[in-house]
């Protein structure tokens, strides 16, 4: 009669009394039983140890620094058993053949076998359905997809001796340990008949902390492509508006500085200057950008740009030039870098915001008042560094969006990103005299500066 070897499962736990009674339940009534538990417990401090103490588990070892491969090795080194069962304290096998389809699912070159999800009844439903959409019924041999879940898994203890996981991975270190294993030529398998139940799914719901910093290993390995958009198939158009008297710092003008700036964008094929006076046009005309005349009327104090920017597409629509995305840009900014444009419009195009603007976060003690009192609208009485900032938006240093939601006098589309900007200079406006005269103290050193440093 054939001799089952020793199995080692290895629970990870935090903080799981609600489930460790029912998960080693499970386990001691398996029809296998040449095996061990090894606990591995991360400062738990409800009482799951004690719990879990109820049962003949082999041993429990603790963890402080958490990391998800870290916790297995871990609780690896201290096991005995020929293969390694990782399984979370929140998992319930189904029934009592779990444990031995798990081992039975091995074949000459698996290194690891993986069994199936399957939702509770109160389970959230976005983890209903993702449960129920990976987990299927079929077995699968998986011989190039990499994908593998620790939550349900078993794993010959050779192969981790020399593949063992990583310990600094945040997460899927399931994931990246079968890619280094199919790479050397194991194959994975996929036994639906190994069942847990797991209550909040393999995604934790909308936990979009966990879904960034996930997207952020596998990026690592699977680089997304990149958006097809830039200066040779899109046209993106630049436009500042402007209204007489000709501001300047020193002998500059401030739209001679904008329009610098955004002739050495990258990204960048047209610059037009909405202008209600003539030398404005002459300087735009003078430096290759394109001046178009706006009306009178266009220039009375309660007009919004909004409709400024209208009537320069309508104009472009009209001559067949209409551009794709547009680059809005006061010229109030003198220290606006091209290499904020860029980034700005990197983000456009790299995400599926429909607008982004300029943004300065702010970490002040901030108020808002109210009828009867003030509201502290900042995260209280905190270290910096902890607290979550205020952001300011800043639409003239630059906003970017396609031109149909200005047409549609629309100011920004309905999934806005904002673009953060935390350098003083560059979130220095002049609007008053004041202002003026700083800028123009400021402007010699802050120019000479970044052409030292290949920035301007």
């Amino acid at each position: 009669m054939k001799t089952t070897p020793l199995i080692s499962i290895i629970i990870r736990a935090k903080n799981e009394e609600k489930w460790i009674s029912s998960c080693l339940n499970s386990l001691f009534r398996q029809d296998l039983n040449n095996f061990e538990v090894i606990l591995v417990d991360n400062c738990s401090v409800d009482r799951t140890i004690e719990k879990a103490q109820r049962f003949p588990i082999s041993k429990i070892v603790s963890i402080n620094e958490f990391f998800p491969g870290k916790a297995l090795n871990l609780g690896i080194q201290n096991s005995r058993g020929k293969y390694l069962v990782c399984l979370s304290a929140h998992c319930i096998p189904v029934n009592t053949k779990w444990l031995k389809s798990l081992l039975d699912g091995f074949e000459k070159d698996t290194a690891g076998v993986y069994g199936r999800q399957e939702p509770m009844a109160f389970t959230r439903d976005v983890d209903k359905r993702d449960l129920i959409n990976i987990f299927g019924l079929d077995k699968k041999v998986q011989k190039k997809d990499p994908f593998f879940h620790n939550a349900n898994s078993m794993i010959r203890k050779n192969v981790w001796e020399t593949f063992p996981f990583s310990e600094t991975a945040t997460n899927i270190e399931d994931r990246l340990w079968a890619m280094e294993i199919l790479k050397h030529g194991y194959n994975i398998i996929y036994e639906p008949d190994a069942s847990v139940y797991h209550y909040h799914g393999i995604n934790q719901g909308r936990n979009i902390e966990r879904a960034k910093s996930v997207v952020c290993i596998l990026e690592e390995f699977y680089p997304t492509q990149q958006t097809p958009y830039n200066d040779k198939n899109l046209n993106i158009s630049v436009i500042i508006p402007v209204k007489a008297p000709v501001k300047k710092i020193g002998n500059i003008s401030l739209l001679e500085v904008s329009i610098k700036a955004f002739q050495q964008s990258k990204f960048i094929n047209h610059i037009i200057v909405a202008a209600d006076n003539q030398e404005h046009l002459a300087i735009a005309e003078s430096m290759n950008a394109e001046g178009i005349y706006r009306p009178e009327y266009l220039s009375y104090s309660y007009i919004e740009l909004i409709k400024v920017y209208q009537y320069i597409l309508e104009s472009k629509r009209i001559s067949g030039d209409m551009p794709d995305i547009v680059f809005l840009a006061e010229e109030k900014f003198p220290f606006r870098t091209f290499q904020i444009i860029d980034k700005m419009i990197e983000q456009f195009q790299n995400s599926d915001s429909d607008s982004v603007i300029a943004a300065q976060p702010i970490y002040n003690t901030l108020w808002r008042a109210n009828e009867e009192s003030m509201e502290r609208i900042d995260n209280g009485f905190m270290p910096t560094k902890f607290k979550d900032p205020i952001c300011k938006s800043l639409y003239g240093l630059g906003a970017v969006m396609y031109s149909g939601l200005l047409l549609q006098g629309k100011k920004l589309g309905s999934k806005t990103g904002l673009f953060l900007v935390d350098d003083p200079y560059n979130v220095f406006s002049v609007s008053s005299t004041e202002e003026q005269k700083i800028a123009q103290i400021l402007y010699p050193a802050w120019k000479q500066y970044n052409e030292k440093r290949g920035v301007d």
